[in-house]
């Protein structure tokens, strides 16, 4: 497997790739989907517990992924971070040979601000992936300009098209920093475009909850809300697999 870092344009912003072997045995995963992970932090910090454990379930399934770490803190004002997801996710499809990448299969998945920004790049990017993977994402404007993310980000839920791609939405109804009402206001936003969606609303996990299991949630390991990555799997299946 390669696994490899490369500097993108922006300074201290990053793209770690992780790439399944291609072998003899297995000829039909000559060409793989590829994923774009986008973790959170506020877009003060890309939280580790969001990233590689997040890129190692979907490579057992046979995505080829890719960690983003974008610009944060001062440098988080719009668009620049878009830019940065712009520029990785147009790295993966002008590379998509040497990565053996299908096109026409690709993600990206984003929690918390890297849920925004995950959903900013299939909502508004110019170049858009097949499917989003939406963690307790940032979508209204109460979160967006509100006092949960370093600085105001554009509000997303207003701009969702028939263009927008299919999403994964999950979270928990606990959660005390990004509220519920988010999740749901995109999904209403989904359903009224005619934008396909499968959504999760898990009773308990607060906010941050990641893949929910003793990687990620070592003190607080939660067994319902670790759910969303099998049933994600299953979403993915349908569309890159079947």
């Amino acid at each position: 497997m390669l696994c490899k870092t490369y500097n993108l344009t922006n300074e201290g912003v990053t793209l770690t790739a992780y790439i399944l072997d291609s072998s003899p045995e297995m000829p039909n995963n000559t060409l793989r989907p590829a994923m774009l992970i986008c973790p959170g932090g506020a877009y003060v910090m890309c939280s580790d517990r969001e990233a590689e454990p997040v890129a190692t379930h979907f490579l057992s399934m046979g995505i080829n992924t890719f960690v983003l770490r974008y610009s944060l803190k001062e440098n988080s004002v719009f668009p620049k971070p878009l830019n940065d997801a712009e520029e990785a996710f147009g790295f993966i499809l002008d590379r998509a040979d040497e990565f053996n990448i299908d096109k026409t299969k690709t993600a990206v998945c984003g929690f918390s601000a890297g849920g925004h920004l995950a959903a900013a790049l299939g909502i508004l990017g110019k170049r858009k992936p097949s499917a989003m993977v939406l963690g307790y994402p940032c979508i209204t404007e109460d979160i967006c300009h509100g006092t949960v993310l370093y600085s105001d980000v554009p509000p997303l839920d207003g701009e969702v098209s028939k263009d927008t791609p299919p999403a994964f939405v999950f979270a928990a109804a606990d959660d005390g920093c990004v509220p519920i009402r988010s999740t749901l206001d995109l999904c209403s936003a989904l359903s009224k475009n005619g934008v396909s969606f499968e959504a999760h609303i898990f009773e308990k996990g607060g906010h941050g909850f990641s893949t929910a299991d003793a990687v990620t949630c070592s003190k607080n390991e939660n067994p319902d809300a670790q759910k969303w990555v099998g049933l994600c799997k299953s979403f993915l299946n349908r569309r890159f697999f079947s």
